[in-house]
């Protein structure tokens, strides 16, 4: 079975264009024809997704894919996991890098470590620059 996150994408690609033709699907997606179809047939296999056969004209017949009330209710609840999963990681980054950003009590700054202290407009000597 397909990740959560390709189940998402491709019940995404299907609702927005019903139409879409397994390597259609492929190129959207950025994936193998191969991979295309397995994704498809798993959601059909899960009854998230329904097959439909329509014609522009008498001598072809065209499918279509088409998100079952099942479906949309998966991708819904595909949705809300993905973006509380997007959300717990933009918070943990942002602690990440709150984290390390902070200087610590008692911080040695390299310019002291150095024994020398540069203040705001002042020049440096020759030897310095």
């Amino acid at each position: 079975m397909p990740s959560d996150e390709i189940q998402l994408h491709v019940l995404r690609a299907i609702e927005s264009n019903p139409g879409l033709t397994q390597r259609q699907l492929a190129q959207v997606l950025g994936v193998s024809l191969g991979k295309a179809h397995y994704c498809i047939n798993a959601l059909i296999d899960k009854g998230l997704v329904k097959m439909g056969n329509f014609s522009h004209n008498q001598k072809k017949m065209d499918y279509a894919y088409l998100l079952t009330p099942q479906g949309i209710k998966s991708k819904t609840a595909l949705t809300t996991h993905f973006l509380q999963r997007k959300m717990a990681e933009y918070e943990a980054l942002r602690l990440e890098l709150e984290r390390t950003t902070a200087v610590p009590q008692g911080h040695i700054s390299a310019q002291q470590t150095a024994g020398t202290r540069i203040d705001e407009g002042a020049s440096l000597s020759p030897a310095h620059q």
